[in-house]
């Protein structure tokens, strides 16, 4: 972790390991937060690469939507254009606009489409709009036609999922058009509904129409494969694949072992000890009982953080665990807004302590055990990762060779320390 790259700068740093430097660098840097997330972008290149050569030859593309699942879209888009990723989707005009200003040469989709008064906007950073409806490929030809822009398009076709997307009829009308040439379709594109279930029936379902009408789309080059989709085989893996989720750590085989590094470290500070007598309760509701003496490690993190109240615990049952000086404690009680008790009777003395800071991912506690204690998925997890949390980024020094484009602000280095707002 480079967050002080002078070791000069650090007391002592001449004598000091380095491991003991980037801890005490880690330590001023964080030291006014009340938490801190963690972004490791050498391992979220390193899944990329390991998606790209599981997908070899087609190429990989890189999902940065939703501020790249809230790990910072700028950083991340940086780290993976420099590793060779060429092709990028985003949700909106807005992520399109912030992608483009650090990236001038890459290729960028936008997935949410087009509406009639949006052309210039997409002419303005040639980014390429996913059209899913016969209404918004006409607009857009319109708009080609009476700019003369040429910047290209998606085709997304449904094939199952039922949810974005012409219709494999509609598709099919307007082949002779793609016949023609001329056409500005630069991908045709389709999405699978349960790709992260290995035998599940859609999958060959939806793989059979996308392939016949994908075919009829002569000269263009097709993608179906979304994380899961890559590990379900060659054959789903067309021209393009675009993985999203797994770029992040999330599983994207969960009925098998994770085949993807761990990209998130999510820490908080405890704000104060407490000690319980038997019998006593703690947090809102009463829910949970002090069956013994019990000392509480309040931590600065709740529900306003993205840390789901579905965590918690009560009498009855078992909530998700902190890690604590290097030991798993249960959560007690409900998880309010902004603090979660934390039980740590069974550490040793002053083992923890007023100001320590404590594992809520990491050191063995994943992104998608943290899910399943929340009743919901990874990508909820990381996406609602709040901004009260301090971002740090972790490897990823090179930048891209591109330059910034006119008037578009000079990113900060993927390894400062900021409390970036994203989620």
């Amino acid at each position: 972790m480079n967050i002080v790259s002078d070791q000069k700068s650090i007391p002592g740093g001449s004598l000091l390991s380095p491991e003991a430097n980037a801890a005490a660098a880690f330590a001023a840097a964080t030291a006014t937060a009340n938490g801190v997330l963690t972004v490791d972008l050498d391992a979220i290149v390193a899944n990329w690469r390991k998606l790209e050569k599981s997908a070899v030859p087609a190429e990989c593309a890189g999902v940065v939507k939703a501020d790249a699942y809230g790990c910072g879209a700028v950083q991340v888009a940086r780290a993976l254009h420099t590793a060779g990723c060429k092709t990028f989707f985003v949700a909106t005009l807005d992520e399109a606009r912030t992608l483009r200003e650090t990236l001038p040469s890459a290729t960028i989709y936008v997935l949410d489409g087009f509406f009639q008064n949006t052309g210039d906007a997409y002419a303005k950073i040639d980014a390429r709009p996913v059209i899913g409806d016969l209404n918004e490929l006409a607009e857009w030809d319109v708009f080609c036609r009476r700019s003369g822009w040429a910047g290209g398009a998606a085709i997304h076709i449904d094939t199952g999922m039922n949810r974005l997307g012409l219709t494999l009829t509609e598709a099919q009308g307007i082949i002779p058009r793609i016949n023609a040439g001329d056409h500005g379709i630069t991908l045709v594109m389709s999405h699978l509904a349960c790709a992260e279930t290995l035998n599940h029936p859609l999958n060959a379902r939806q793989l059979a129409s996308f392939r016949e009408i994908a075919s009829l789309f002569s000269g263009v080059p097709a993608s179906l494969a979304n994380s899961s989709g890559v590990f379900l085989g060659a054959q789903f893996q067309f021209d393009m694949v675009r993985p999203g989720a797994a770029l992040y750590g999330i599983n994207p085989t969960p009925e098998a072992d994770n085949p993807m590094q761990p990209v998130v470290e999510l820490k908080a500070r405890i704000v104060q000890i407490r000690n319980l007598e038997k019998g006593e309760t703690a947090g809102y509701g009463c829910t949970w009982t002090a069956r013994r003496p019990t000392k509480l490690a309040i931590v600065s993190a709740g529900y306003a953080d993205g840390y789901f109240r579905a965590g918690g615990s009560n009498d009855g049952t078992r909530g998700a665990e902190v890690v604590v000086a290097g030991k798993r404690c249960p959560i007690a009680g409900r998880i309010s807004m902004d603090l979660v008790a934390v039980d740590v009777t069974d550490l040793e003395k002053n083992a923890a302590r007023r100001g320590h800071l404590v594992t809520l991912i990491g050191e063995g506690i994943t992104v998608d055990e943290l899910a399943h204690h929340f009743g919901t998925i990874g990508y909820e997890v990381l996406t609602s990762l709040g901004p009260r949390y301090m971002r740090i980024y972790k490897g990823g020094e090179a930048k891209t060779t591109d330059e910034p484009v006119a008037a578009a602000a000079d990113p900060a280095p993927a390894t400062d320390a900021t409390p970036a707002a994203a989620g």
